[in-house]
């Protein structure tokens, strides 16, 4: 809907209320951008549904919630019995859809990671 001036530099009520909620979710967004900002090519393991892990620098996230690792090596169980040993394998450049996504761990100091936990609150 565009907003259209009524006299001078006032605008009407809708026109308001439109500009509010847009600079409310710019707001949120923008705080959203800059924290995770804040966790690039830091260490990331992430857990996928099927029991495997991946290690490797985060290099982006986009609008999905879809996650890309630099140098990845992934985590699996050799057997499905719970004390089995882990394999590895390097995979350098990967995508994780966030459907596949359970879990998700930064390597960070204590005090980084409690100043995060509002991330979770987006």
């Amino acid at each position: 809907m565009e907003l259209e001036r009524e006299s001078g530099t006032s605008f009407s009520q809708e026109g308001v209320s439109e500009i509010s909620e847009e600079c409310h979710s710019n707001s949120s967004n923008l705080y959203a951008i800059d924290t995770v900002k804040k966790l690039l090519f830091r260490r990331m393991l992430v857990g996928v549904n099927d029991g495997r892990f991946f290690m490797g620098n985060f290099h982006c996230m986009d609008k999905q919630g879809n996650i890309i690792l630099q140098d990845a090596v992934e985590f699996r169980s050799v057997r499905r019995s719970s004390p089995s040993p882990m394999e590895q394998r390097g995979l350098g450049l990967i995508l994780i859809p966030s459907s596949c996504r359970i879990s998700c761990r930064v390597d960070s100091p204590v005090e980084e990671e409690l100043s995060m936990l509002s991330l979770k609150d987006i």
